[in-house]
């Protein structure tokens, strides 16, 4: 199953997992502000009520520090509606990454944080903590070589944004997602 999750990656435009993805959008409740969540996800229960320290927050997306953070400033912007991976995403679904893209750009500009320090991206299933996509935002450096290991930055050749990685940047999923391709470990 772990290799065959694996190997779908890029490629898999049909398959088990990819239904399950999709079908998990239509699953759990649909709240008064119209969101999909499911029961069992921490990520749809985001709330300062509920533990996590939220710094910004609207209709569609919700972002809060890491709670264990990898780099000097790390945040995750999620979506409020129940979304599974990156992997899920569809070409019709590049302005989710731009939105999460300006939201991580704010929270850093507050913090007077230089572009050149600034990384976001997505860990790409199954290599991920949390199945709710969520794209971390974050100010470089990172605390040490350990915690950088889980955020390589691989580009490809021969037309793919990106090579064998269990991280994409988001710059990267957006170009991915907008020739119809799908997200994975493999390049793409």
């Amino acid at each position: 199953m772990f290799l065959a999750r694996l190997l779908g990656g890029c490629f898999a435009r049909h398959g088990s997992e990819i239904d399950t993805q999709r079908a998990n959008r239509d699953k759990g409740h649909t709240l008064e502000d119209g969101h999909k969540r499911l029961e069992n996800c921490i990520f749809c229960n985001v709330s300062v009520r509920n533990g996590f320290d939220v710094v910004w927050e609207n209709d569609d997306f919700i972002a809060f520090r890491d709670h264990n953070p990898s780099a000097t400033h790390h945040f995750q912007v999620i979506t409020k509606q129940h979304i599974d991976s990156v992997k899920s995403l569809s070409k019709d679904d590049v302005s989710i990454v731009g939105q999460m893209c300006d939201i991580g750009h704010r929270i850093l500009e507050e913090l007077d944080v230089s572009p050149t320090l600034r990384r976001f991206g997505f860990h790409v299933p199954p290599f991920n903590s949390v199945m709710h996509l969520h794209m971390h935002v974050q100010a470089l450096p990172y605390r040490s070589v350990v915690r950088a290991l889980k955020y390589p930055v691989v580009s490809s050749r021969g037309g793919l944004e990106k090579g064998f990685s269990w991280f994409v940047t988001a710059d990267q999923s957006i170009r991915i997602l907008d020739k119809g391709r799908r997200i994975g470990v493999l390049p793409c």
